[in-house]
């Protein structure tokens, strides 16, 4: 019986390829969340079936966004708000709720939620009743107020 020796260079080049490939494996993908199915290319994040749709923003951006939307909080039970919230409208009923939202589909609309679970349905629901430019809060509340923002009772 022989035992094969190999020389260092070659555990090493041995130990790199190993490492590499295991790199290749678990390299960090981006996150594929997107709130509304895609079927076009998409750019600044944004995902959409027409020329434009709903976005998963961050606390900043939704804060920056909201006065220029309707902002409706979608969560049950209720826990909560951000200030300025336009609207309470479970996630569950907003098809049946379609008389409390704008008449206008082309409103800009800011969704959230606790966690932004509630939200994602919310969204998907408004964009197949004609709403098209509709941001939703990433993280929901939970994110709102790990950014340092404060959430308010009725």
């Amino acid at each position: 019986m022989s035992s094969a020796q190999h020389t260092p260079t070659e555990l090493v080049s041995a130990s790199l390829a190993v490492a590499l490939t295991v790199a290749g494996c678990v390299a960090d993908q981006p996150p594929a969340a997107p709130v509304v199915p895609s079927t076009a290319p998409s750019s600044a994040g944004r995902t959409h079936n027409d020329a434009s749709a709903a976005r998963s923003v961050g606390p900043l951006e939704f804060a920056r966004e909201m006065a220029d939307r309707v902002t409706v909080n979608v969560h049950v039970p209720y826990a909560g708000e951000i200030a300025g919230t336009d609207m309470l409208i479970p996630f569950d009923q907003i098809a049946g709720r379609t008389a409390d939202l704008p008449a206008e589909r082309s409103t800009p609309l800011a969704i959230y939620c606790r966690s932004d679970r509630m939200s994602r349905i919310a969204t998907q629901t408004l964009f197949d009743l004609g709403y098209h430019d509709i941001i939703e809060l990433h993280g929901g509340m939970a994110a709102w107020e790990q950014s340092g923002r404060a959430l308010v009772s009725r």
